[in-house]
């Protein structure tokens, strides 16, 4: 398996477990944007947003860059990479478990 710092690891997979924070980083996708324009589809403050930005950022999913007196905020594809190689690492453990189910399930019913 990989080696993958384990707290990064948690951050990223805590920062993924919101819903507000999964559709800020749908929005982020498409482009980068200031947190002014990723509340708009929110009902929630711009502090609760920036917030939820914090989090992601210390998970290390966004990054901002500063110009003049806005900030923008964009994916660090990264840390996003790092969850997926952890997930496909699994994905491939229990491929090989399901595998070797279907192997010991065919052999016990030639066995019948």
């Amino acid at each position: 398996m990989v080696n993958y710092n384990d707290e990064k690891l948690n951050d990223v997979f805590q920062a993924l477990s919101d819903p507000t924070r999964r559709e800020i980083i749908q929005s982020l996708a498409a482009s980068e944007m200031t947190v002014m324009n990723l509340a708009k589809p929110f009902d929630m403050s711009l502090p609760a947003i920036s917030k939820h930005l914090k989090v992601m950022e210390k998970a290390g999913l966004v990054s901002v860059r500063k110009e003049g007196t806005y900030r923008y905020y964009y994916l660090n594809p990264q840390a996003m990479e790092n969850a997926h190689e952890w997930l496909m690492d699994l994905r491939k453990f229990w491929t090989a478990q399901v595998f070797n189910l279907e192997q010991f399930l065919e052999n016990q019913s030639k066995e019948d």
